[in-house]
């Protein structure tokens, strides 16, 4: 067995030891997005730093804790504060919860994001439902042997984000009308906000949206065959005429507006899951 694993079910056998009920839905929220936890019907929180092999969150905006609890009737967990490789976490660190959320017994991932827009149609405060993504700007967290335990060496990609679930976003969003964008993410690494020339780069090569998350999270949720869904809000512009610079505490505020409407969508998506 291989030491990843032996850590994976070291932390799993703490947190079932502390919570016993299974999660069937796993939940990232992003940077400025943390009030999502106030609509679980909460059952247990556990500190990240009280679970064995798990990375302590360090940015301003995760709170790092794993919640666990009810929400829209079905069991879920929720990962307040996420991991990201710019704050010096390897790859295995960064996408350490995923694995452990799925031998927790989650069967659907939804993940969510602050990210910049590209799409010159995209404002401030937009929702962006994430149907692919270019990974090739960061590191892959397949890099090297590969762990059969969680699945095959070249899984496929042509489906990174479940088309089904895209569908039902976009129904309930259009039931509580609430105009939602889709379109491409792009991940980076950071922990740099991108430059004119890199932003317009970005898009050329067909993103919508640009981030420093998400990507290695869901590599290694489709290696596990778990489904995913992913949402990005958008925090700044980063194509735009205008001489403005973009700071975090921006990319916080514009989160904490958009998240109301991230929210519903989410909620009702865990309901007809």
């Amino acid at each position: 067995m291989s030491v990843v694993l032996q850590e994976i079910q070291s932390a799993v056998a703490f947190i079932k030891n502390n919570y016993t009920e299974t999660p069937v839905i796993g939940i990232v929220l992003g940077s400025g997005l943390g009030s999502f936890t106030g609509e679980i019907k909460i059952e247990k929180e556990i500190p990240y730093e009280a679970i064995p092999h798990f990375p302590v969150s360090t940015v301003e905006g995760h709170s790092g804790k794993l919640i666990f609890g009810e929400l829209s009737g079905k069991k879920v967990v929720a990962m307040a504060g996420r991991f990201h490789y710019y704050e010096g976490y390897s790859t295995q660190e960064v996408v350490f919860p995923i694995r452990v959320m799925k031998y927790l017994g989650i069967s659907t991932l939804l993940i969510s994001n602050a990210a910049g827009g590209m799409n010159k149609s995209f404002k401030v405060g937009d929702l962006m439902i994430i149907n692919d993504h270019i990974s090739m700007l960061t590191l892959n967290p397949l890099l090297g042997k590969n762990e059969e335990a969680f699945g095959k060496r070249f899984p496929d990609m042509s489906e990174p984000y479940r088309k089904d679930l895209i569908d039902k976003a976009f129904s309930i969003a259009a039931a509580a009308n609430y105009e939602v964008k889709q379109g491409v993410y792009v991940g980076v690494t950071g922990p740099t906000f991108e430059t004119r020339a890199e932003y317009k780069m970005l898009n050329v090569l067909g993103g919508d949206a640009v981030g420093m998350s998400t990507v290695q999270e869901v590599i290694a949720a489709v290696h596990m065959g778990l489904p995913v869904f992913a949402m990005s809000v958008i925090t700044d512009i980063g194509i735009r005429e205008e001489e403005n610079t973009i700071t975090h505490e921006e990319v916080l505020q514009a989160a904490k507006d958009a998240e109301p409407k991230l929210t519903h969508i989410f909620k009702e998506l865990i309901r007809v899951l």
